[in-house]
């Protein structure tokens, strides 16, 4: 059984695409107007990529053609319990630094999030689907926490939205690494001793999404 899991997950992929979202302009305090569409010029690295969940090798990052999109592709980021699987394979965990490199005077915040995968539960086991996100410097923001329960075989998605006034704006005129810290764990609950589960950020058509919308501002022409 684990075989063929790990088979089906190795194959698949989960992949987090990170769009521009438009709004109408509003006041922005001592920045400059918000929102407006993304600007040209947007260029996405990995700095740095540590966890169980993307082990080297198995984490990519991808700005797309019109610059209002990256996406982060997982390869191996599941969660399992039962079976072969090893005591520790029970939770996995992904921390990926990125350096988001914008046009000078645009900055950027994340007004939403919607997180994606594939979860097979017995019944009476439980998974949990975890993220944060914040700028270097900054304080983390608060922990999303999704709970999903067995008996359970299909495709998840949770949606983390914040609103205006919860946007953390990375600081206009500086450089500062864009970290996001996710976590699947699965538990066995009241389920049988040689039930397996597992939940994953992977599909086996690729189409399984987790996604990061941008809000951008212009800043203060100071900047």
């Amino acid at each position: 059984m684990r075989k063929g899991i790990a088979s089906c997950a190795a194959g698949a992929m989960a992949v987090a695409a990170v769009t521009a979202l438009t709004a109408t302009p509003a006041s922005a305090g001592s920045y400059g107007s918000y929102f407006v569409p993304g600007p040209k010029g947007v260029t996405i690295e990995i700095a740095t990529v540590n966890g169980s969940g993307c082990p080297a090798g198995t984490a990519a990052v991808a700005v797309s053609e019109d610059k209002e999109a990256f996406t982060v592709t997982y390869s191996d980021y599941l969660a399992q319990i039962g079976g072969d699987a090893k005591p520790t394979d029970f939770r996995k965990n992904c921390q990926i630094s990125m350096k988001v490199h914008v046009p000078q005077g645009f900055t950027y915040a994340i007004s939403s999030t919607d997180y994606r995968g594939f979860a097979s539960l017995a019944h009476g086991a439980t998974a949990v689907e975890k993220a944060s996100y914040y700028f270097q410097g900054q304080a983390q923001t608060a922990t999303r926490t999704h709970n999903i329960s067995g008996e359970y075989a299909d495709n998840w998605q949770f949606t983390d939205t914040n609103d205006v006034a919860q946007l953390v704006w990375k600081p206009c005129g500086e450089e500062r690494n864009f970290n996001i810290n996710t976590e699947l764990r699965v538990a066995k609950g009241t389920s049988a001793a040689d039930d397996v589960s597992f939940i994953s950020m992977d599909s086996t058509d690729g189409s399984i999404k987790t996604t990061y919308h941008f809000a951008w501002m212009t800043c203060p022409p100071a900047w």
